[in-house]
């Protein structure tokens, strides 16, 4: 797999003026020079979407949820709490161990959480998933793209979280155990500032990708009436 043959399929499939996904991979080496960002690492997510690249660590992330759902850092005594409490996103804290428990979050091996656009790299080796930040329309193509070698119920997802837990933590999961699921996200309402208003995150890890990547011409997204319409729309919405 090459990214630049995808991209040339994605283009045929959501037209030329779709936003480009991003890459995401753990690396010794960052890929663009990124100051700490105090809160939410959405903060600085335009820079990866722009072409810049973001490198994360446990210095540059500056939310303690943050740097456990990238697993970069333990999970800080206050957060169960905190997301229960104070935030009122769960019932109790019991119920926000058990969430996070369920993620068997494993410390990172490599220094850096890179983000790039797809563009910017040759190959997808060796990343952790591709993250697009689809509108309602994108997401139906992304998801009936899912949905088409897939009949599993959970082939596309949506489970609690932050949102670095539902990009990250949740592709390094799937990957872990060679899952086929793929994820929507940024549905936190902490992460909603960070984001447009219309605009949803899905995440395809890359044990799924490879399978997916393989379907793509032969799905909805080319050669059919009705998305041919959704994409008309896409391209006119832009």
């Amino acid at each position: 797999m090459d990214t630049q043959t995808f991209i040339s399929k994605y283009r045929q499939a959501f037209g030329e003026t779709a936003e480009l996904p991003l890459l995401f991979y753990y690396d010794n080496e960052p890929v663009a020079d990124t100051d700490k960002i105090n809160g939410c690492l959405f903060k600085g997510m335009d820079a990866a979407r722009k072409g810049k690249g973001l490198s994360l660590n446990a210095e540059t992330i500056g939310c303690g949820g943050g740097k456990l759902y990238t697993a970069f850092a333990p999970m800080p005594e206050h957060v169960p709490g905190f997301v229960s409490h104070k935030e009122r996103y769960k019932a109790s804290p019991e119920d926000v161990i058990t969430c996070i428990e369920r993620l068997d979050i494993r410390p990172a091996a490599k220094k850096y959480l890179n983000f790039i656009r797809i563009d910017r790299v040759e190959s997808f080796d060796p990343m952790e998933g591709i993250l697009f930040f689809a509108t309602p329309d994108m997401l139906s193509g992304l998801a009936t793209w899912a949905f088409f070698d897939n009949n599993a119920d959970d082939a596309v997802s949506c489970i609690f979280g932050s949102g670095c837990s539902s990009v990250v933590a949740q592709a390094v999961k799937e990957n872990r155990t060679g899952g086929r699921r793929t994820f929507i996200g940024l549905l936190d309402p902490s992460v909603r500032p960070y984001v447009e208003s219309n605009v949803l995150s899905f995440v395809i890890p890359a044990s799924r990708f490879k399978e997916m990547y393989q379907a793509m011409d032969r799905c909805c997204l080319f050669n059919t009436n009705a998305w041919s319409k959704v994409k008309e729309r896409i391209t006119n919405s832009i």
